[in-house]
This record gives structure tokens, C-alpha cells and sequence, in this order.
């Protein structure tokens, strides 16, 4: 049987993890480098100069953490932005993915995998009730950003099956980010995604608007975040809990064709 090809020699395993904690950490710029050519629109992103802001500011509400893999000469192969976010109460709080990349020439190596696992190895110890996280749906696509993703390398399908391979799965209830689409208004082409740290089929929608409006007041303000969150809410119809579909699935309210 022939060998399975790796990067340079490199076998599957031979890559580290480690939380960056330093600003001044060379791999918060490599990151940075990896982000931009992994996502067909890096303006959309956390930008890399505010890493180093994020993971040195902690509070009891929130915690940011960059997770990268190394090779054993210091390459980043890839890496992870996540936010720890406690609630007060039963619900515990959650995490949130903010992005997750791994370099083209590092793709089939489990480097994915492997950050994927750490941070829930991280969610489960800090006794939160799961990792949340928010990707592009193929089916709502525009065909010119559908174009400048398949430039990346990336087909948003085989991405929302990776996830799902992963463990997340679509949350459903009708989800859109609040700012970032054209003239600032919202983006409405992603469902969110949840990977509960226990077996489970539904997640609490207290939960979900809870962290939603921790997440979000980081760059909404506390007050438009609040309204943001009860908005989805309504959207909700104030379900109890959310059923939880495949990670290959948009929710059911997309799916039925509606519009913002």
C-alpha cells in the first residue's frame, strides 16, 4: 500500500496545539495570514489586530482564546478564535466559534479536528453547557460569493458536512447576524450551530439568545444586543428548546422559503 501523502514528510500527528496568551506572539500574525486565505470575504472577520486585545482581555462574563497548530518548526498549520461565555443561573453559558481555518496544504492532516476537540475538551472542564457557532449555508448563497469562495479552495457543502462530521449541528430557529451584510445590514445566509457537551436533540432557546446577546454586546453594545436577542426570540415563537437538525441542514424557517 502507498504511503498516505503528507505535508513535507510530515505525518498526521506531527503538529502541536497551544493557546496563544502573548499580544506579541508571532503566531497571532500567522493566524492572521491563515484566516485571510481560507475565507472568500476576511473583511467580514474578527481582524487580526485585534487578537491581541481579545485574549488578554478576561472578565467573569467572557473569555477569548486563540488555539493554533504548529509544526515542530513553528509553522501554523491552522487555528481557532473561541469565546468562553458563562450565564448566570442553570443554563451555565456556552462557547462560541468564531472561526476556525486550517491551511490548504494542511487540509486532510485531523488538524481541524484536533482544534475542534481541544476547545470542547475546554468547554466541558469549564462546565459549560456547549460550543456554538455560525456558517454560511451553500443553499443561500448569492452566486458571486459562491464564486469567491470557490476560489479559496473551500466548497461551503463539503464545509457544512465536515462540521456536522465534527459533531454540530443546526439549530433551528431563524438565526441571522445582526450587522455585516450589504450597506450594514444583516447577514442572513448563515445558520447557527450548536454541538451540545452531552448527547442531546434540542438546546435550551434561553441558552441560545443568552449567549447570543453576551456575544454580540462585544461589538453592539449591550442595549442593541439585548434587542437583538429578544427580536430572535420573537422569531422563535418562544419555544422552550430548539430542535437540534443535521449540520448539514438550514433551518426550517429558510427552508420554507421566507424572507427578512
Amino acid at each position: 500500500m502507498p504511503p498516505t501523502p503528507t505535508l513535507g514528510g510530515m505525518t498526521p500527528s506531527a503538529f502541536t496545539l497551544r493557546h496563544v496568551t502573548a499580544p506579541t506572539d508571532p503566531a497571532i500574525a500567522a493566524f492572521g495570514r491563515v484566516q485571510e486565505a481560507s475565507y472568500y470575504a476576511p473583511d467580514m472577520l474578527i481582524p487580526p489586530e485585534v487578537f491581541g486585545h481579545l485574549i488578554t482581555r478576561r472578565s467573569p462574563e467572557r473569555e477569548d482564546r486563540l488555539l493554533v497548530a504548529q509544526t515542530p518548526g513553528g509553522e501554523v498549520l491552522g487555528g481557532t478564535l473561541y469565546a468562553l461565555l458563562p450565564l448566570p443561573g442553570g443554563l451555565r453559558g456556552a462557547g462560541f466559534n468564531s472561526f476556525m481555518a486550517v491551511t490548504r496544504a494542511a487540509r486532510g492532516l485531523g488538524v481541524g479536528r484536533a482544534l475542534h476537540g481541544e476547545t470542547l475538551r475546554v468547554i466541558r472542564e469549564a462546565g459549560l453547557a456547549g460550543m456554538f457557532a455560525d456558517s454560511v449555508h451553500p443553499a443561500r448563497q448569492n452566486e458571486e460569493d459562491r464564486a469567491a469562495e470557490a476560489a479559496t479552495g473551500v466548497d461551503p457543502a463539503g464545509r457544512r458536512a465536515a462540521l456536522h462530521a465534527l459533531g454540530l449541528r443546526t439549530v433551528d430557529i431563524p438565526y441571522w447576524q445582526p450587522v455585516g451584510g450589504p450597506d450594514g445590514g444583516p447577514l442572513t445566509d448563515l445558520d447557527l450551530l450548536f454541538q451540545p457537551a452531552q448527547p442531546a436533540r434540542t438546546v435550551p432557546l434561553a441558552l441560545v439568545t443568552g449567549i447570543l446577546r453576551a456575544y454580540w454586546s462585544g461589538w453592539l453594545g449591550e442595549e442593541r444586543a439585548r434587542a437583538e436577542a429578544q427580536a430572535l426570540a420573537d422569531r422563535a415563537g418562544h419555544t422552550q428548546d430548539a430542535p437540534l437538525l443535521p449540520g448539514t441542514s438550514t433551518a426550517t424557517w429558510w427552508s420554507e422559503g421566507r424572507q427578512v
